[in-house]
């Protein structure tokens, strides 16, 4: 009984020993992470126009980051050239090439915290001179060992191993959300630059037509100045509005050229010319039925923009480097060990009683490192609270674009009524004084004033709808969307079905 009693207390404590061990293995010094406080209104703020929505009525499902960006734009060459941008932009390669690389970082980081066993074989001989050798004859000695062990293994009883794999995995996480918000940024470039290309094809289609119009006009006003009818003055007046619209054919042509150059550029490779954006007025209005991205709350912005959430894996990779430096103060505990066979003869390498062994564990305790270990906690305290400062940068960043987003929507929604209104306006304006100066009511310079109006007008309508156009993207891109191919939305409701 006394026999059975000795080995439960020792199995027992044993057992306590190895829970023990588990337990130091799984703990680490990395301070408590909490994220900080949100450094911006909780709401986003309202103009004349707009009315901040009531949190709950946001639905989760309603972000603009779970809006794909094929359901966003709807114009199906813009869907086709960003496809196009997604697959050759190197900007893009590059991110994805780095987050392979921080995967093979954090994973030689993981590695550490397991043993690495090798095995090795050698084989020794060694030549005593004969007036070296004892007996007086040269000798000739050899030794054989196999052997397979682990080299100074370190059992991460305080989490300096634990805290650097946390921080490379942070790092990891990081990387990929730089390679989404990447994705986002070019998915909004090419929107821009398809959409900038389309307006200067439209504003070249307005200045060809308006140069036809004008020289037919010319042609007119010379034939009366012919017969007497009209003064030279008239038809030098008529010759200035000829040559203006040939300037601005000159200048958007050659404007024309440097935009598909720019596309060309953020795709990574030349866009078919089939899907290059048309010249004629529904170049752009084509895009003008996307859906708009609702703006749901600045705490959503946590939790959708790739670039805050980047920030924030950033700042919790900073607090795990805290943990590795604090681990330094105490003591390491290292282990180096190996068995195998050894013998004076091959022969006899792996016979009976030729076994080996080394079991060599080394305690480290730091006393005096000058000031090292302080001096590295120090810096990782300071990081941190850098990262922090970086962090909250980044969401007060995401809050203003967002919000500079929502009111310059606001404001382009009444620029955009009031400019058409302006240009039909203007339309019959000059409709009705070149009727009146065809019957000779009027001089020509009245007719030439509304004509340049109208002409004025119409460059402003086009300018406004590629803001408005350029406001949609900037905001969709603000509100965190563009990474997704399909709208998360979209996909739950084809699976129900």
């Amino acid at each position: 009984m006394r026999i059975v009693r000795r080995i439960h207390v020792g199995s027992f404590r044993v057992v306590c020993a190895a829970a023990l061990m588990e337990l130091l293995a799984a703990c680490t010094l990395i301070p408590h992470y909490q994220r900080p406080a949100l450094p911006v209104p909780e709401t986003y703020p309202t103009t004349a126009h707009t009315v901040a929505p009531e949190p709950q009525s946001i639905a989760p499902a309603a972000v603009a980051a779970d809006i794909g960006w094929r359901d966003f734009f709807t114009d199906d060459k813009l869907r086709d050239v960003i496809a196009l941008a997604l697959e050759h932009n190197r900007d893009l390669r590059v991110a994805v090439l780095d987050i392979e690389q921080s995967r093979a970082q954090y994973r030689l980081q993981r590695a550490a915290l397991l043993p690495e066993v090798t095995a090795s074989a050698a084989a020794d001989s060694v030549r005593t001179p004969q007036s070296v050798a004892s007996p007086g004859l040269p000798a000739v000695t050899r030794d054989y060992s196999a052997n397979i062990g682990i080299s100074a293994y370190e059992i991460d009883l305080f989490g300096r191993l634990r805290s650097l794999t946390a921080q490379a995995r942070e790092t990891l996480l990081a990387t990929e959300e730089a390679r989404r918000n990447v994705q986002i940024s070019l998915v909004a470039e090419v929107a821009d630059d398809y959409l900038t290309l389309a307006t200067d094809r439209r504003r070249l289609a307005l200045a060809e037509q308006t140069l036809r119009s004008q020289s037919e006009s010319y042609e007119l006003t010379r034939r009366e100045a012919e017969i007497g009818s009209a003064s030279d003055l008239t038809l030098r007046e008529a010759a200035t509005t000829v040559e203006s619209a040939r300037v601005d054919v000159a200048r958007y042509s050659g404007q024309i050229a440097a935009d598909v150059n720019a596309l060309n550029l953020v795709v990574g490779t030349t866009v078919p010319a089939a899907l290059l954006p048309p010249g004629n007025d529904d170049g752009v209005a084509a895009l003008d039925a996307g859906v708009e991205a609702p703006a749901g709350l600045p705490s959503d912005l946590l939790e959708r923009r790739p670039d805050v959430l980047e920030a924030e894996r950033t700042l919790r990779a900073a607090n795990a480097n805290i943990g590795a430096a604090r681990a330094a103060f105490f003591p390491s505990i290292t282990l180096t060990a190996s068995q195998g066979t050894a013998s004076n003869a091959l022969s006899g390498l792996f016979a009976a009683g030729s076994g080996a062994w080394t079991f060599a564990p080394q305690v480290t305790l730091p006393i005096f490192t000058g000031g090292r270990n302080l001096a590295n906690l120090a810096n990782a305290r300071v990081a941190r609270d850098i990262d922090v400062a970086k962090y909250e940068g980044t969401v007060q960043t995401a809050f203003r674009e967002v919000a500079d987003g929502l009111a310059r929507r606001e404001s382009l929604k009444q620029e955009l009524m009031a400019q058409q209104a302006l240009v039909a306006a203007s339309s019959d304006a000059y409709r009705l004084s070149d009727a009146r100066f065809r019957r000779g009511v009027d001089s020509y310079l009245n007719s030439l004033d509304a004509q340049r109006s109208l002409y004025s007008a119409q460059q402003t309508l086009i300018d406004i709808e590629l803001s408005r156009m350029s406001n949609l993207v900037a905001l969709y891109q603000a509100l965190g969307g563009g990474w997704r191919e399909h709208s998360a939305v979209a996909s739950v409701a084809k699976t129900a079905q």
